[in-house]
This record gives C-alpha cells, structure tokens and sequence, in this order.
C-alpha cells in the first residue's frame, strides 16, 4: 500500500524562502567550542536518524528546530507523508512548553497546512507571531494560509508584514495575492519589473511560477510555458510548479510531452494523476495500471478520514473513470477546505459536467465578491445566472 503523501502546494514555499531561526527569544544559542564539532548528524535520502540524534532533539532546540526543517523539506521533495510524521516527533517535546515557542509552533503550522487542516495552522501561526511580531517567516505562512482559504485581504495585509525582512519576497507575495484578486494584469506586470538578477534562485524560482500561473489566468498559455520551463531550470524539485506545467500541456493535448515531464514522479499522487490523464488521451495500456493505483489511493484515504486530495480525487473521477456525479461530490466537499483558482475550475467543471449548475453557485458567488480573473472559467461564466 502507499504510503499517504503532503498535498503539493505554495504552502511549502514558507518553509523554503524564508529560514526559521534555530533558538526561541529570550534563549541564548548553543555555540560550538570547535568549528569541527558535530551538532546532529542529518540523514541521507530516506534514512531516519538514529536515536541519539532523536535524544539530542528532545534536549536541544538548536537541533531540534532544524533537523525538524529539514524533515519538512524532504517530505516536499519526496512527497512521503512519514517525513512529517518524522519532523512532528522531533517537534513533540517542544509543543507544549510554557511559554510556548514561536519557531516550533511555526514548523507545526507548515506541517498543519500541508494536510489541509488550515485552521489549526491558522491558530498556530497566529499564536507565534503574538509572541514574536516581526518574524517574516511566520507572516508569509499566514499569507499563504489565507491565499489558500481566499481570503485575499488578510493575506495582503500579512505579506506587507515581510516586507521589512525581505522586499522582494513580500512583493512576490503581495503580487501573487493581488492577481487573484481583481487585479490580474497590474500584478502580472508588476512581477514582470522585479530585477530578478537581484535574487537569490529560491525567491526566483517562486517569482517565475507565480508568474506561469498568473499568464495561465490571462490564457497566455505560450508565456506560461516560458515561466514554467525557467522555474523548473531553477528548482527542478518543484512539484508543484511540475504539476501546473503539465495541467497546460495537457490543456493543449500534449500528452507525450506531460508523460516526459512527469518521468520519475509516479510516487506523488497529484503527479500520477496527470500521468494517467495523459496516458489515457494516449491510449496506452500503462493507464489501467495508474487508474488502480489512484483508485485505491483515493479509498485509502477516504477510509482514513483524510482531505488532502480532494481536488484530485474529483478530478480523477471526472476525467479518468468519467463519472460527473461522484466527481461533483469530491469537488464539492473540497470547496468546503479551500479556494484556490483551481478549486474553483474544478467544481464549476464538475458541475456542468454532472447537469447541475446549481452546485457551482458556492464558486460563482466568491468569483464575483473576489473579482476573479481567469480565462479558463470563460465558458462556465458566460451562461451563468
């Protein structure tokens, strides 16, 4: 069976773009006699660490903290759920300190936001950053957080709270919070003029997806290409920016492309479900293999009670085993969770698809109160009431 895996989303870019500081406020940091003394051994690809280093974990935050990041990290990269399970126990004996510790409830929010549970990351964050004010780390998970839930204003008004630490890193989010809202062309060409020369190549690599995904909105599918290859030059590890690159080309019906794309990647559901979608405009036999395999994904995770793949899920039941109405039925309850674009996309799709518009009225009302621009929901809100 395979194992549960971490939503692929830009709620990881808040753990990657900005460091988490390695000691609490108030707590003085452990400063090595030797610069060749050995803190905490990290481990190599999938390997856990070994009990002693757990134990250094449990007694130091300095080692604590990090290797926690670095768990998170790996789980992005590899999309296996365990290492989340791995840094939340590193994190355990830190949660419930009094007072509690901004740079852990930091790292449980990112961990908290990867499996959808958004308001308990909310809380989380929210709490650190009541105890430390001007941690930019913490304000562009609360950003990201609340991109995620659609609620813009908020979102803005956090990234203008990194703005101090890194400019450049809260324009990125500024932007990419504007163009959702009402202000798509102004963002586009405001991300466009930022010197990229000027950044390092994490914060160029997030500039660049950000702006694919905003040409895609404008149905500038050739810029969007551009954008996408040159993040993927940057961060070839970005998955989520993989996974937006291959939704265009099969857009576009260029399945052959998507499947070479997406070579590797099998592993992570949200990947292995464009592969079968392209598989399938193919024709090949590979597809009946996908197809089981996400099939029994999904019930896995509908037996465990989990939300992660929801939009997925409707996805594939639309596109892969053509089924409109339990399509809807995903689509729908994932629009309870969250409100990105394709959030939105995928329950109008659904929708139409299944004969009840009225089933799309939760994401035509936010598309209006949003002032939502997107040239891909075109055909669904022409007909509209």
């Amino acid at each position: 069976m395979r194992s549960s895996q971490p939503r692929i989303s830009r709620g990881w870019l808040a753990a990657a773009l900005l460091g988490v500081s390695t000691f609490s406020a108030g707590a003085s940091p452990f400063i090595p006699s030797r610069e060749d003394e050995v803190l905490a051994s990290l481990p190599a690809g999938v390997v856990h660490v070994t009990l002693p280093v757990r134990q250094q974990a449990a007694a130091r935050l300095d080692v604590a903290l990090p290797l926690a990041q670095f768990y998170i990290e790996q789980g992005r990269r590899s999309g296996d759920l365990r290492f989340l399970g791995y840094a939340e126990a590193t994190l355990a004996p830190w949660r419930d300190r009094t007072p509690e510790v901004p740079a852990v409830l930091v790292l449980q929010a990112t961990i908290l936001q990867s499996r959808h549970d958004f308001d308990t990351a909310l809380n989380a964050v929210e709490c650190s950053l009541r105890m430390r004010p001007d941690d930019p780390q913490g304000w562009l998970l609360r950003a990201t957080i609340l991109r995620v839930l659609g609620r813009y204003a908020e979102a803005a008004d956090s990234c203008a709270r990194v703005s101090p630490a890194d400019p450049a890193v809260a324009s990125i989010c500024l932007e990419g919070t504007r163009s959702l809202n009402g202000q798509l062309q102004a963002a586009y060409a405001q991300l466009q003029a930022l010197a990229p020369n000027e950044l390092s190549n994490e914060v160029r690599a997030w500039r660049a997806s950000e702006l694919g995904e905003m040409a895609v909105r404008l149905g500038d599918d050739t810029s969007a290409e551009r954008w996408f290859a040159q993040t993927l030059r940057l961060a070839p590890g970005d998955t989520y920016t993989r996974a937006a690159y291959a939704d265009l080309l099969l857009s576009e019906r260029r399945a052959a492309e998507t499947l070479a794309l997406l070579k590797d990647y099998e592993t992570m559901e949200p990947l292995l479900l464009r592969i079968a979608i392209a598989q399938q405009q193919l024709g090949v036999p590979n597809a009946v293999r996908s197809r089981a395999q996400l099939a029994e994904a999904f019930s896995v995770e509908q037996q465990r009670g989990e939300s992660v793949h929801r939009r997925e899920q409707a996805r594939f039941l639309l596109e892969v085993v053509h089924d409109p109405a339990a399509a809807l039925d995903a689509a729908a309850a994932n629009w309870q969770v969250q409100r990105e674009p394709a959030d939105v996309l995928i329950l109008l799709r659904t929708a139409d698809a299944a004969h009840r518009p009225a089933a799309a009225a939760p994401a035509l009302q936010f598309v209006h109160r949003a002032s939502m621009e997107d040239a891909r929901l075109a055909p669904y809100l022409q007909d509209a009431p």
